[in-house]
């Protein structure tokens, strides 16, 4: 199921402040402090590549899945904007397979937290770890545990413009105690600023926060070596003020 839909259509512009930039050399800091000559790098759940075309302006060769066609094709126009060369798949992260191997396995965004089900996320994981050489790192990020639930999600409202319409979203959470999911409710309203024609999305995210323990304990099932969890914000220590959290594993 593409969980982003007609959605994607207004994903960068919702997300035209966030420091794409910022995220790649944080994602570039980690993978030195972890690994080692670090070149090859699949991304995935890669979105609209931004990361990607900042990794490789960071010299890395890309490659990038994600289960969302429109998604890659958004990638595909803006690499091809840049000029740039990059791989960009329409695959499901939990089944992607490849010939070629890599040094490193990136995840942002939470795409983790969207493997809703144990099956999923080790399906995932195991994905992870077949596109891997042994001593390969794995890097992805997921909601935190002791954050969200310390600090619980409210109902949020985003306002933004763009240069044809007025785009208005609410999140509206709902948890679930027994799973450990969020279910994110978007409703977002898209107004012509010419016509005044509005059009409504909804969209329903479920999203899976995770604990150190069993995300340990999911690496190992599928071959890997947990080697630290760190806040998203600071790359520091985590805490239960850390609402976001990198997980780097290694693959043995």
């Amino acid at each position: 199921m593409e969980v982003f839909r007609d959605y994607a259509y207004y994903y960068n512009a919702f997300y035209q402040n966030k420091d794409y930039e910022a995220e790649s050399r944080q994602v570039d800091k980690l993978l030195k402090r972890y690994g080692c000559d670090i070149k090859r790098i699949i991304n995935y759940g890669c979105g609209t590549g931004r990361h990607d075309l900042a990794l490789s302006r960071l010299g890395y060769r890309c490659t990038g899945v994600d289960m969302s066609s429109l998604m890659i094709k958004i990638a595909r126009e803006n690499a091809a904007t840049e000029n740039t060369e990059i791989d960009f798949q329409v695959a499901d992260v939990r089944t992607y397979e490849s010939n070629e191997k890599y040094d490193a396995v990136i995840s942002l965004f939470h795409v983790m937290s969207y493997q809703n089900s144990n099956r999923d996320i080790l399906s995932a994981f195991q994905a992870a770890r077949n596109v891997l050489e042994v001593g390969g790192v794995f890097l992805f990020d997921v909601w935190y545990g002791p954050g969200v639930l310390s600090d619980r999600p409210m109902v949020r409202v985003k306002e933004i413009e763009d240069g044809i319409n007025r785009l208005v979203r609410i999140a509206r959470p709902v948890m679930h105690d027994k799973e450990n999911i969020v279910d994110v409710c978007y409703e977002v309203f898209v107004m012509d600023k010419e016509t005044g024609n509005t059009k409504t999305i909804n969209e329903t995210h479920n999203m899976r926060y995770f604990f150190r323990p069993e995300l340990e304990f999911y690496l190992q099932q599928t071959g890997f070596e947990l080697l630290d969890n760190v806040d998203c914000q600071t790359l520091g220590e985590t805490g239960y003020d850390s609402w976001t959290s990198y997980f780097i594993a290694r693959a043995i």
